[in-house]
């Protein structure tokens, strides 16, 4: 028995219908269910075909596609006809002689009394074979060409539609003189007024897409005169769809010819009684600006545009909503003619649009009760404001931003309605451009839109947060500071009460983004801020946070602030909790989320930081009880193994082959030993770097060596700023004893011009001058600054060159630096260098040396050198 029911995913009868099988297992399943039966029987009754229309539905399995195809065409039904129809492509690709030759013209025998459905399907397969190319385009005119013609006029208005566009599209590939006679030529009579509405319609958009094919003469012979009567015609639907195709039309004839024969057409039709028509010579006047010169923009086209709006403003709130979205670029394209009461004429003219509704504008009294229509209107003409808003902050000026616009800017941003607000979010970074150095009067509407109730509009504000951070805190060359102090107060509560309210939204999507974007804080505001106000709070998320994407983004952030964290206690207080209460942890879940924060470590820390941290506690999780975990860990070993450097890592070395070797012994999970097995040949064939210099490494030793000189730029600047104010402490104490007592133990205080010794990894010292540590310090604050602007810095150069190294993009953030590692070396003009073999030193050597003993080092270093120069004097 055969069943008239179709469905998608199973596999389709020659007759273009499917089998079914109404046994009582694969349809109604067991007898139990079978107390439906009642309720679905009827309709699938109903479904069920006479064996004669079984009998005139089956087609012979012998014959091929193309013998097919044309026997469904001649003798089919019409979903069989629409299947073959939507299958021509194919056919176009496999045969195309015979689809040519035998198919194409029963398809087109069949159009003639088709419906809807297979003439929409028809005008789809001949644009999809246009587009693929599937045939020359002189074959494709010469056999689908008419077929579109002949169709292009049918009754129904979406079928013409259809027809239009797979015209255009061919029009739009074809050789002119197929154009000139089977498309122009046939237009003049089908552009006459004696023809039906949808004809003339059709006429303008091929007379509009015909100008870009032609010379300027022959649209100015042929064309033209088509189209004049055309913006004459009596259905105002043709007036307003010709005017829209005048901008075309200019662009084919250009300036001069435009001057003379388009733009009294324009002109004209600004004046129609239609609205539609007028909006439309609105709208085609705002794009052609470029083209007409200054005399026609002042005299002409200035009035005209003047005009409309006063009369729109007043009689005609139905086209405000196009109006508003084309005035930012008409201001924009005029704005070299205005004088200065059209200058501010403009100006008001657009603060009253940004009011529109909530001021009782355009003559509404406070007890008129607007329609919610009318309301959808002033809400659509306040969004196309904040679009434009960008545009009319370059009309007004930064000089000019505060007296002018500020007070609609802040209007905007406060609107009660959702997606004003949201389209103030997304150009707000566009306008903190165009302000400069006045960025920071928009920082309250920053703050505002951070603690929007929307999360729409925070996560449209996302999208450039970075950047406009950055605007606002180093804005103008000598305001970074106070814009600093004003702005980082409020910033930061709205920035913590922002991932708050996305954290407790189910938006794991919008929090995920939030925590990325955050990574660019260490840029904006110091590390005791970030380590007070962020960075537990990024650890809180990884423990407790049920989303991997999210955990994973706190994880990176994380590792972000860790590595522009400037105090040592915090640092070493973050790296323990990483390896106790993530890789030590209870949950298995902990565990894998530090092996991922492990590779972050090694994205955005040197080698040395990661073997002297992390690489051991990794090694511990081959031992871990959870299958996942350890796969995770095998996963891992290359990498681990390729941040060790031999001989000084030769200990790290026999930890890793130990822990592997134990692995193939002890391992029972099947799923693991696989990957070990095939972890173990990758480490095999891998080649460890050496201190010596090796030219195979090159690139890679030299990305790792300017992370770690690096390093030690970062942590001379806390080591540097530490003693700086130490030693501005010990100045204001030392002011506070009268001159006699200051003068007579001047021995036991330190003088300006008495150099500090300061150890470092290596064994002799460095005096440096304090006028060589202020030098240092600027250095040091500079590299700082300028450590998010990667296109400066050596690194990318590096990475470059091979696409082997570690991925460094435009956001690469420098690695931090591990306090063991100090050296200094004194020059001219006290600034700070680095030698090559500072950069590959031994680790086994370095290691051995710790911040505490430096420190104390330090300490006793000065009191031999003061004690010393005391015994001398």
């Amino acid at each position: 028995m055969f069943c008239p029911v179709r469905f998608a995913d199973s596999p389709m009868h020659p007759t273009g219908f499917f089998r079914m099988d109404f046994s009582q297992g694969s349809l109604f399943g067991y007898i139990e269910d079978l107390e439906g039966l009642t309720i679905i029987e009827r309709p699938v009754r109903r479904s069920l075909k006479t064996p004669e229309e079984i009998e005139r539905l089956t087609v012979d399995e012998e014959l091929n596609d193309i013998e097919r195809a044309v026997f469904l065409l001649s003798s089919g039904q019409d979903i069989q006809g629409t299947s073959v129809v939507a299958n021509l492509p194919v056919l176009i690709h496999q045969s195309p002689t015979d689809t040519l030759r035998r198919v194409v013209p029963k398809v087109r025998e069949v159009l003639h009394v088709a419906g809807v459905e297979m003439q929409l399907t028809a005008a789809y397969s001949f644009l999809t074979i246009l587009q693929e190319e599937s045939l020359s385009i002189h074959s494709y005119c010469h056999s689908f060409l008419q077929i579109i013609l002949q169709n292009l006029e049918h009754r129904d208005a979406g079928v013409s539609n259809a027809w239009l566009d797979t015209l255009l599209a061919v029009i739009e590939v074809s050789p002119k003189e197929t154009i000139r006679h089977e498309i122009l030529n046939p237009l003049v009579s089908k552009a006459q007024l004696s023809q039906t509405l949808q004809s003339r319609l059709a006429s303008c958009k091929i007379l509009g897409k015909l100008a870009s094919k032609f010379e300027a003469h022959i649209i100015k012979r042929d064309i033209i005169p088509l189209v004049k009567s055309l913006c004459q015609d009596v259905e105002y639907e043709v007036r307003s769809c010709m005017c829209r195709q005048l901008e075309f039309i200019a662009q084919g004839v250009g300036a001069e010819l435009t001057k003379t024969m388009v733009l009294p057409e324009l002109v004209e039709l600004a004046q129609d009684e239609g609205s539609s028509v007028r909006l439309a010579a609105f709208e085609t006047l705002v794009n052609l600006l470029l083209i007409f010169d200054h005399e026609d923009r002042s005299q002409i086209v200035l009035p005209l545009v003047k005009s409309f709006c006063e009369k729109s403003f007043k009689a005609d709130e139905s086209v405000l909503a196009s109006l508003s979205l084309q005035l930012g670029k008409l201001c924009h394209g005029l704005q070299g003619i205005f004088t200065q009461e059209q200058h501010i004429w403009f100006l008001e003219f657009y603060k009253k649009l940004c009011r529109l509704g909530l001021h009782q504008e355009n003559g509404h009294s406070d007890n008129q009760i607007q329609s919610l229509e009318l309301e959808k209107k002033y809400l659509a003409v306040r969004k196309n404001c904040a679009y434009n808003f960008p545009a009319m902050a370059i009309f007004v000026g930064s000089k000019n931003f505060h007296i002018d616009l500020y007070a609609t800017f802040f209007c905007l941003c406060h609107d009660p309605d959702e997606p004003v607000r949201y389209t103030m979010a997304v150009g707000f970074y566009e306008v903190s451009k165009l302000l400069g150095a006045s960025v920071y009067i928009i920082h309250k509407e920053l703050v505002a839109l951070l603690q929007d109730d929307s999360l729409e509009v925070l996560d449209a504000l996302l999208n450039h947060i970075p950047e406009t951070l950055e605007l606002m805190t180093s804005g103008g060359e000598n305001s970074a500071l106070e814009n600093k102090l004003l702005i980082v107060p409020d910033l930061i509560p709205a920035l913590t009460s922002a991932e708050q309210r996305v954290a407790n939204s189910l938006k794991w999507r919008s929090h995920e983004k939030l925590l990325q974007k955050y990574s660019c804080l260490p840029h904006i505001i110091s590390s005791d801020q970030i380590y007070y106000r962020f960075l537990h709070r990024m650890f809180t998320i990884i423990l407790t946070n049920n989303v991997l994407p999210v955990q994973k983004a706190a994880a990176r952030t994380l590792c972000i602030f860790l590595r522009y964290n400037r105090k040592q206690e915090q640092r070493h207080e973050i790296i323990q909790k990483l390896i106790e209460q993530l890789g030590q942890g209870k949950s298995y879940w902990n565990r894998q989320r530090f092996l991922d924060t492990c590779e972050y470590i090694l994205e955005f820390f040197s080698k040395f930081f990661f073997c002297k941290y992390f690489f051991l506690p990794v090694l511990e999780l081959t031992s871990d009880p959870v299958a996942n975990v350890r796969m995770k860990v095998c996963y891992m070993l290359p990498k681990l193994k390729s941040t060790l450097k031999l001989p000084a890592d030769k200990h790290l070395l026999q930890q890793l082959e130990m822990c592997v070797r134990k692995l193939l012994c002890q391992e029972k999970d099947k799923d693991v030993l696989a990957v070990v097995k095939k972890t173990v040949l990758e480490l095999d064939r891998m080649e460890l770097s050496m201190d010596a210099f090796q030219k195979r490494f090159y690139e890679k030793d030299l990305l790792d060596q300017e992370k770690e000189r690096e390093e030690r730029l970062l942590l001379e600047m806390e080591q540097i700023e530490r003693e700086k104010q130490q030693s501005e402490s010990r100045s204001s104490n030392e002011k506070s004893f009268d001159k006699k007592r200051r003068d007579s133990k001047t021995g036991l205080s330190l003088p300006k011009n008495l150099p500090a010794v300061i150890s470092g990894s290596s064994s002799s010292s460095t005096v440096v001058s304090r006028e060589g540590k202020k030098t240092k310090l600027m250095r040091s604050q500079s590299f700082s600054s300028t450590v998010i602007h990667p296109k400066q810095s050596t690194i990318e150069k590096c990475s470059n060159k091979s696409n082997s190294m570690l991925g460094v993009g435009k956001n690469m953030l420098l690695p931090y630096v591990d306090d063991s590692i100090k050296s200094r070396t004194s020059c001219a003009g006290g600034s700070v260098t680095f030698t090559n073999s500072t950069a590959s030193a031994s680790r086994s050597t370095v290691s051995s040396l710790d911040q505490k003993s430096n420190g104390g080092k330090d300490t006793q270093s000065r009191k031999l050198s003061l004690k010393s120069r005391k015994s001398k004097a």
